[in-house]
């Protein structure tokens, strides 16, 4: 079972969500999933489609601010480790119910970090919090450690296939980014079966990304559009 796996560094934070659009739109040509590991070239925080601008605003002093393709909370860039992983319409995971796809992604993460000796677990329900603040609290399947919330994500699933944008907020150990990228790929093959296959993106993939990037994700009048 090949899976691609894309490491694309640190990018500015439009270009971050629309790369994560554009796999969205494209992977169903390429008929594999893709995983995603990327940074920010700035601190940010991302906040959800659906989320008020002006709410966003008044919660975070993170700028700038980018609206994601996907829905949930504000999510702070600023030392967090960042993935994104897009599947194929007709893959098993885009079958999958929400619920079910949000409990297995976090139970992929929480295999990796047992692969570095940290102990984590999944929420069985839910802990309220300011609102629209994603990691102040938790809901079912978020992925904690020592009770505090490390790891949430959100989903959205079209024709073309599914996307999940993920963030983990490491815990306050000496853990490299390095060792949990590939603790993620080797929990991914042990657990599903995957072969791991490098991703470089191609010119029809870039020019998307940079298109979405520079008319939709970098426009004020897509942030602010509520």
């Amino acid at each position: 079972m090949i899976w691609l796996l894309l490491n694309s560094g640190a990018c500015n934070p439009a270009y971050n969500m629309a790369l994560d659009e554009a796999m969205l739109e494209n992977v169903s040509s390429l008929g594999k999933p893709v995983l995603r590991f990327y940074g920010w070239t700035q601190p940010a925080a991302s906040f959800g489609y659906f989320q008020r601008f002006a709410d966003v605003e008044r919660a975070t002093l993170l700028r700038p601010l980018v609206r994601r393709p996907t829905a949930g909370g504000i999510v702070p860039h600023d030392a967090d480790w960042t993935y994104s992983a897009a599947f194929p319409c007709g893959h098993e995971w885009h079958s999958l119910r929400a619920e079910e796809s949000y409990r297995r992604i976090h139970e992929w993460i929480r295999s990796a970090f047992a692969r570095m000796d940290v102990s984590t677990e999944l929420a069985p329900c839910c802990k309220l919090a300011s609102p629209g603040q994603c990691f102040a609290g938790y809901e079912k399947f978020d992925l904690l450690w020592h009770g505090r919330k490390i790891a949430g994500a959100a989903q959205r699933r079209t024709k073309t296939g599914l996307l999940i944008q993920g963030s983990v907020q490491p815990p306050p150990i000496q853990l490299a980014r390095d060792d949990w990228q590939h603790a993620m790929r080797a929990a991914a093959a042990e657990g599903f079966g995957v072969e791991w296959q490098e991703f470089k993106l191609d010119d029809a993939l870039e020019q998307c990304a940079g298109s979405l990037a520079d008319e939709k994700y970098s426009r004020d009048a897509f942030n602010r559009k509520r």
